[in-house]
């Protein structure tokens, strides 16, 4: 009887995985978007529109000594993937029900508190490895994804959705 619980925990474990990581590559999609969408349409038009504005050119806009634009479009495209990951994960992966106020703020607190960890982590790699190493933003922006998303899998399996036996 015992074999056959771990069958199935393994069997959950592993659909848990699939449809993690399904939705992770839903997400690093997405984030390729919304960054090549500042790349292309929002930060020229902002730039070349507000740039008068110090702060917007010093935060925005400003490429040297580092590229401003990517950073903040890097920045901006995790946090929305993460708002919508958190209710694909919760109730796809977790299968996590309840709708109650104080379970869902522990669950977002947690889950963003680890999304702040594993969004730096994304963020420096794809920064150094962009900034520092010359790698194209496709790549480096999967690079670091890949890493994030691995960590976080792990940090949400464990102390987000955990579930109670």
């Amino acid at each position: 009887m015992e074999e056959i619980n771990d069958i199935k925990k393994d069997d959950e474990i592993r659909k848990q995985i699939i449809l993690y990581f399904i939705f992770a590559i839903a997400m690093i999609l997405l984030n390729y978007v919304i960054q090549k969408l500042n790349q292309i349409y929002f930060a020229p038009f902002i730039c070349q529109n507000y740039s008068s504005n110090d702060f917007i050119y010093t935060f925005y806009c400003s490429i040297v000594p580092y590229n401003m634009p990517e950073l903040v479009g890097s920045i901006v495209a995790v946090v929305i993937t993460y708002v919508t990951k958190f209710i694909l994960d919760k109730f796809i992966v977790f299968k996590k029900t309840t709708l109650e106020l104080k379970e869902t703020s522990e669950e977002f607190a947690k889950y963003f508190a680890f999304a702040i960890v594993t969004t730096i982590i994304n963020i420096g790699i794809q920064f150094l490895l962009t900034n520092f190493l010359g790698t194209p933003l496709e790549i480096s922006m999967l690079i670091a994804l890949s890493v994030g998303y691995s960590i976080k899998f792990i940090l949400d399996r464990k102390y987000v959705f955990k579930k109670v036996d």
